[in-house]
């Protein structure tokens, strides 16, 4: 068996626990060669974060996200131990603030530390000036997987290679940008404090007026199993059935 000892995270997990027992893994707290996230979305960024590099099986919890009958618990699972789960390795984001670091799955965001007052920045691509200076709430950098989070809230856009640099509402127009995988952006904050805030996690790092951030692909990777069926576009749809718009987007993205 290719994974025998496995970390379970998430919530409700009675639901599947015996499912996993009862195909001969182990459930351990350590010494474990795959993590099994059961839930959404931040429950696979959470597992990532805690436990980077270990291989991950993300499952979508079936109370809070209805299954299509191709990713139920049992098929997935039957999938994973037959060894025919797709395996994808996903390029992760450093932000970088002196000698404090910041690594994410999704996105890297330098964000408004005070609500009432917006962020006064001005950016660099590989060392070349692209905004002089910009007023708005944040800026961030996201990774092909994260474009479909905050980066297409922001942009109304996803893309499929590079790194996305969104503006999050600027009083200025600017473009949003798709840049190489290979590119460093540089943040320098004019007027601040600025928070740089990675994913979903709770720790954030501060940087103060004059602070310059630099965000770049971080040498790190992310082994994900089974990541189209957790992404899987009929499952999406059962989650929101009555929402015509998210049906139209999904069978575009298909194309």
């Amino acid at each position: 068996m290719k994974f025998k000892r496995v970390k379970l995270m998430g919530k409700n997990l009675d639901d599947v626990r015996p499912k996993i027992l009862a195909r001969g893994m182990e459930i351990v707290d350590e010494n474990f060669d795959l993590v099994i996230a059961h839930g959404g979305d931040g429950t696979l960024l959470w597992s990532e974060r805690d436990y980077p590099g270990i291989p991950k099986l993300p499952l979508r919890d079936a109370r809070t996200a209805p299954q299509c009958q191709d990713h139920s618990y049992d098929k997935v699972l039957d999938a994973l131990l037959a060894d025919e789960l797709e395996v994808s390795i996903l390029p992760k984001l450093e932000g970088i603030y002196k000698d404090k670091r910041m690594v994410a799955l999704n996105d890297i965001f330098v964000h408004n530390l005070e609500r009432a007052s917006a962020l006064r920045y001005q950016v660099l691509i590989d060392n070349e000036l692209y905004a002089n200076e910009i007023v708005g709430d944040s800026v961030g950098v996201a990774t092909v997987h994260g474009s479909t989070a905050y980066y297409r809230s922001i942009t109304q856009s996803i893309f499929r290679v590079g790194m996305g640099l969104a503006f999050s509402n600027s009083t200025e127009e600017i473009n949003h940008l798709v840049i190489s995988e290979q590119s460093e952006v540089a943040i320098r904050v004019f007027r601040g404090p600025a928070l740089i805030i990675a994913d979903n996690s709770p720790v954030t790092v501060e940087v103060p007026e004059h602070g310059e951030v630099i965000i770049r692909q971080a040498a790190e990777k992310a082994v994900i199993y089974g990541l189209k069926g957790f992404m899987c576009p009929e499952c999406r749809v059962l989650r929101h059935p009555n929402k015509l718009p998210f049906k139209i987007l999904i069978a575009h993205e298909q194309k």
